[in-house]
């Protein structure tokens, strides 16, 4: 599994019982505070592996620094990295450095799963139920940081929420039988949505109001304060998304908004899905039932 079809992960089979894991994620400061940014990088990566069903093995540091930045930060950054990945009982087996003008940290993550309990992207079948774990508006709030404009308490709920790692969530899905499953990402909500459905015979319906958004997000998204991945991510994906709800554009805008560590989206059957609901909201997760799957031609449907 790799180049084929826009999964997470690239798989390799070995043998009949295991297949290896790859993946690779990173990208500049999305927060102020170094060791925020090296978990909040760490989770991220290790969240493709979660997301195809797996768990994560060992890690390779992944770094561009500056010169003239010194060495404590850089010590912070994979502190924050180094912590993240033993949360998750994950050794980080080395890495590789080199000078750039931005700071730039993330991990290259080895894991393994047995072959037959991949969980694609594709694989929702009519019936199914959609569940989001994690609280959306990551985008928004750490733009606003960006531009000095948000609050304390905002930036505080957007790192706890974007350094939580996926593995509880996915081993839980894994258990129950999901039969798709990713991560909410750089594509925002929408995007990972198309990839799930596109050339597949079914369509998502998402229910805005079930939608949990972390708090202020949708203050700073009122103002207009979005990334610039959020118009790119709408000019692309907006074909396959069909509007049955009179939003707000605002609204609309936050459904492109790109995410960092966002939650896992898994399709399971309706007769699990509450049972499935109960174990995440057991474990601590912030969850919902967002949706649910019907024949369709792979698109996406926006309701109330």
């Amino acid at each position: 599994m790799g180049l084929s079809s826009p999964d997470d992960s690239a798989v390799y089979r070995l043998d009949s019982e295991r297949a290896i894991i790859s993946t690779v994620d990173f990208f500049p400061p999305v927060v102020d505070d170094a060791y925020d940014f090296g978990a909040i990088a760490a989770a991220n990566a290790l969240s493709d592996v979660y997301a195809m069903g797996g768990e994560p093995l060992l890690a390779i540091n992944l770094v561009a620094y500056p010169d003239e930045y010194g060495v404590d930060l850089l010590r912070e950054i994979l502190r924050g990295g180094a912590e993240k990945a033993r949360e998750a009982g994950v050794v980080i087996a080395g890495g590789h450095t080199v000078t750039d003008k931005e700071p730039k940290y993330g991990l290259a993550v080895t894991g393994m799963i047995h072959p037959d309990k991949i969980i694609t992207k594709k694989g929702a079948r009519p019936g199914d139920k959609l569940i989001l774990t994690k609280a959306l508006g990551t985008g928004v709030i750490t733009t606003a940081l960006k531009n000095q404009s948000a609050a304390d308490s905002h930036v505080a709920a957007a790192v706890k929420n974007m350094s939580r790692l996926n593995g509880v969530s996915s081993r839980l899905a894994q258990q129950i039988g999901a039969h798709a499953m990713t991560d909410i990402t750089g594509y925002a909500l929408l995007g990972h949505s198309c990839e799930m459905v596109q050339d597949t015979d079914v369509d998502f319906c998402l229910s805005h109001n079930t939608l949990h958004w972390l708090p202020g997000a949708e203050d700073y998204a009122r103002r207009e304060i979005f990334p610039g991945g959020m118009r790119r991510n709408r000019d692309y994906f907006e074909q396959w998304v069909q509007w049955e709800a009179n939003l707000l554009e605002y609204q609309q805008n936050m459904l492109f908004d790109p995410q960092t560590s966002g939650g896992l989206l898994i399709a399971v059957t309706a007769e699990k899905a509450d049972t499935l609901f109960s174990q995440l909201l057991a474990a601590g997760e912030t969850v919902a039932i967002v949706g649910d799957v019907r024949r369709g031609s792979g698109k996406i449907k926006i309701f109330v």
